[in-house]
């Protein structure tokens, strides 16, 4: 085969390819689909890569660096927040061949090995570990692709090596943690921020158009969910009290509620369960702020 035809046919490829990468930001592979809807509520690391998306987008509108409002790939984050590279190797120094094209499509089709299931468990492991920082902290270096050129937020395909051909949008900046409530809020009149809420349940089912405040029934009624990655939308008086507005995803459902400030609480371990044991503590903790540069 000449190398001019080598040429075009490994181009043709990759096109087909980077045209199938597109296409699964809005459909799947049926074990995709079937792995998505087992899922009551994505993950942790999805979580917190929408939230890292849903910032940047929103903070670049701010500092009008896009015309308007531009969605970001949250998956990308995921697949790339806190993937270490291998010595000497860029992830922007990769080169494409038509065996590499064929190669992938292959392992489409193959069952898997024992070493790609060791890669998926190693996979597995780092996206427990990612943070709304770690995704931000992943943009800033690699750049990030807009929503529509990436999988879409929970897809379990196998992610090509043609990807890093995707266009990027490029961006600088850097991350602030703050710690206390009061600082966060002065924060805000400049800069979107994310928090992380304590999350109880039967309580945050039920907030409709009310206040949100933790554990309010008797004990044994209420459990500790967890923390959640939230985005701080707006301070202001609610019959009487503080109350912040706050963006959430939950159990795969956005939604805007408001949130106490004044709240305080904690919870003790009940029956040797230690997980239910939090130090007292407001409501909103863990504050992280995205400074991007023009």
């Amino acid at each position: 085969m000449s190398n001019v035809t080598s040429f075009w046919s490994a181009n043709f490829v990759f096109v087909q390819g980077l045209s199938q990468l597109q296409k699964m930001s809005h459909e799947c592979h049926p074990d995709c689909q079937r792995s998505m809807a087992s899922k009551e509520e994505h993950d942790s690391a999805e979580r917190a890569a929408t939230v890292a998306a849903n910032l940047i987008s929103a903070t670049r509108h701010v500092l009008k660096l896009d015309r308007e409002m531009t969605e970001y790939s949250a998956q990308f984050l995921v697949d790339n927040a806190l993937l270490e590279e291998k010595p000497g190797q860029s992830p922007h120094s990769f080169t494409l061949t038509i065996e590499d094209c064929l190669e992938y499509l292959v392992n489409m089709a193959s069952p898997k090995t024992e070493a790609e299931l060791e890669e998926m468990e190693k996979q597995e492991q780092r996206r427990s570990k990612i943070t709304v920082r770690d995704c931000l902290e992943c943009a800033f270096k690699e750049g990030i692709p807009k929503r529509e050129s990436w999988a879409h937020l929970g897809c379990v395909s196998p992610l090509p090596a043609f990807a890093s051909f995707m266009p990027r949008v490029p961006m600088k900046g850097k991350v602030i943690e703050v710690k206390k409530l009061e600082d966060a809020i002065k924060l805000m009149k400049r800069h979107p921020i994310a928090a992380k809420l304590l999350v109880f349940s039967p309580e945050i089912d039920h907030v409709g158009n009310g206040v949100y405040v933790g554990p309010s029934g008797a004990v044994g009624e209420s459990r500790y969910v967890g923390l959640r990655d939230v985005i701080l939308c707006g301070e202001e008086k609610f019959e009487g009290d503080d109350v912040m507005n706050v963006q959430i995803c939950y159990k795969k459902r956005t939604s805007i509620f408001k949130v106490s400030l004044t709240r305080m609480v904690t919870t003790l371990a009940d029956e040797g369960d230690e997980s239910q044991t939090i130090e007292p503590s407001g409501l909103l903790v863990d504050f992280v702020v995205p400074r991007i540069f023009k």
